[in-house]
């Protein structure tokens, strides 16, 4: 399915166009039919040979409807833009084509109705000459009656070339719907409207507006019942579950997948008639279907454009979207470019300027290494609903997180300072854990310190260690005493008394495990790395299963060694004890 929205002047005839191009009438209220003007949003669609399916999304032209007229162009990718060949170039024909301008809408295709009333020629030329100077630069301009069906065929004709040349939306993409009707059907209940731009909805789908989570229970494209529907694409949603403030300019998307947001960076561009003048302080935001009030604060030089927006309400934003500035007081537009929907926060004197100068070089094109540039560190989740695609590049991978290659480099020279001050001030714990590391270095998880740890430092059961931090010499030469008698005897290991003579406290063991020189089986008992396998392998050949004096026995130890030693070799899953107090070797 192909969606275009009408644009042009009030009277200028857009729904009769419409009309005479599908067969239905777009105008669905008495109240628009009584008056002879578009009020709401209109629908209307119909199939052609050479196109598909296309709905038409008919907009009003009225000045007080510009709200409206937004609202239905916003997720629209391409537009039929109509003026009347018997009126001058009006008001909200430049109001409008600034709109799709500022959008950027690139596709689109100019009618010049009544053409059966005046000459179609100084109109024709009149709007080839406006739109060569915005984004539908290039679009073919048709004279056309929509009383008579002059021109009706080439009309149709170029908007089939027109639609031939979108790009097509992504199938998988995630779902962003910007609600622009609700309503209720008796026996069905909540039904919304909406464009699809992208993505699939399917029966059953949940979607989510912030913490209100919906079920699809029905689906409809142009007018037929359906099992799902991919984008470009009109849809209707009958809906359940918390329904009760889902309303017009509700934005419903896929769970977890975007970036909900009150404050984002953009780039602005003045539109015809706002001239060097930047946006007033409380300008209003349209983007999609929605209508926001915003706060506007310019970011450095205010003649380079690029500002902060806070926004009335969250919106699901990403870098890259278009959206559009409208000043409600004289109605002047600007382009918006958003940058960073994800922006930091400015607290310090000079931030403001700061932060411009980060953003000088940004399009509003979303692209990994532009994006570590500026964060440093950034999770892939996060890029993901901010609309960064993660691709290789000079970068560093720890799990879920990324680093620049900047950052990394001057993380990883605080890293050798920060050990060898911990080992000077813990001379019998050293090794500095990563979670510690972590949390001197401000990030946000013990996963990125490793990476970044380079030779000479080294990682170390979850520790990093510096060159020459081994344990202090008199701890050191005691440690040697205990090696040497429990290698002649593995399992006759020191007492308290042995070890309060060699001056082995507590801590003191502990720093000889985490070195590798020894192994606690218990508070105050030690023996040789490697001792409980090598036991296993020994109480492997006594008859199975054995009873705790045997294994005394075969390991030439006493009850004080042997129990703890036993329980830990269960604990390891190297012995199993049964319900008689025996044991047994496992495999």
């Amino acid at each position: 399915m192909h969606v275009v929205a009408t644009a042009g002047h009030v009277d200028h005839g857009k729904s009769t166009l419409v009309r005479a191009l599908t067969g239905t009438d777009p105008d669905r209220l008495e109240e628009e039919r009584r008056r002879g003007l578009t009020i709401e949003l209109g629908y209307a669609w119909t199939s052609w040979p050479d196109a598909g399916e296309v709905a038409f999304v008919d907009v009003p032209g009225h000045e007080r409807f510009l709200t409206t007229m937004l609202a239905g162009v916003g997720p629209v990718p391409a537009a039929l833009l109509v003026v009347a060949a018997d009126d001058p170039w009006m008001p909200q024909a430049a109001e409008h084509l600034a709109a799709l301008d500022s959008l950027g809408v690139g596709h689109g295709v100019v009618a010049v109705t009544r053409s059966d009333l005046a000459d179609p020629g100084p109109a024709v030329a009149r709007a080839a000459a406006e739109v060569a100077r915005t984004s539908l630069a290039g679009a073919p301009v048709v004279a056309v009656s929509g009383r008579t069906g002059t021109g009706l065929d080439d009309l149709r004709a170029a908007l089939a070339d027109m639609l031939a040349a979108l790009p097509p939306p992504d199938p998988d993409a995630d779902v962003r719907l910007w609600v622009d009707r609700r309503f209720t059907v008796r026996g069905a209940g909540t039904v919304v409207t909406a464009t699809l731009p992208a993505g699939t909805v399917r029966v059953g789908d949940t979607l989510v507006d912030g913490d209100r989570v919906v079920r699809v229970r029905g689906l409809q494209a142009l007018g037929r019942d359906a099992d799902a529907v991919s984008g470009t694409a009109r849809v209707a949603l009958n809906l359940t579950g918390d329904v009760d403030g889902i309303r017009r300019e509700t934005v419903l998307t896929t769970p977890q997948a975007w970036h909900l947001t009150e404050v984002v960076d953009v780039r602005l561009r003045p539109g015809p008639g706002a001239g060097d003048a930047p946006p007033p302080l409380a300008p209003q935001l349209h983007v999609g279907a929605a209508d926001v009030a915003a706060r506007h604060r310019p970011l450095g030089d205010p003649g380079h454009g690029i500002a902060r927006l806070t926004l009335e309400r969250a919106l699901p934003l990403r870098v890259g979207d278009r959206m559009l500035l409208r000043d409600p007081g004289d109605r002047r537009l600007w382009r918006v470019d958003v940058l960073d929907p994800d922006p930091p926060r400015l607290r310090r004197r000079g931030a403001a300027r700061r932060r411009a100068g980060q953003l000088a070089g940004a399009d509003g094109v979303p692209r990994l290494a532009d994006e570590l540039a500026r964060r440093g560190l950034a999770h892939r989740d996060r890029l993901r609903r901010i609309g960064v695609p993660v691709t290789p590049g000079d970068h560093l991978e720890a799990g879920p997180w990324l680093v620049s290659r900047d950052l990394a480099d001057a993380l990883a020279e605080r890293l050798g300072p920060l050990v060898e001050e911990h080992a000077r001030s813990h001379p019998l714990d050293p090794d500095v854990p990563l979670t510690v590391l972590a949390d001197r270095l401000r990030l946000p998880s013990p996963d990125l310190v490793a990476p970044l740890v380079r030779p000479p430092l080294q990682v170390v059961g979850g520790r990093v260690r510096a060159p020459g931090s081994g344990l202090p010499p008199a701890v050191a030469s005691a440690v040697d005493v205990v090696r040497r008698e429990l290698e002649a005897a593995p399992y006759a290991a020191p007492t308290a008394d042995r070890l309060r003579e060699l001056r082995l406290d507590e801590r003191a063991l502990g720093a000889a495990e985490r070195a590798g020189l020894l192994w606690r089986v218990a508070p105050g008992l030690v023996l040789l790395p490697g001792a409980a396998e090598e036991a296993a392998a020994r109480l492997a050949r006594l008859e199975q299963p054995f009873t705790t004096s045997a294994a005394r026995q075969e390991l030439g130890t006493s009850r004080r060694v042997v129990l703890p030693l036993l329980d830990r070799l269960d604990r390891a899953g190297l012995t199993r004890r049964l319900a008689d107090d025996r044991r047994e070797v496992v495999g």
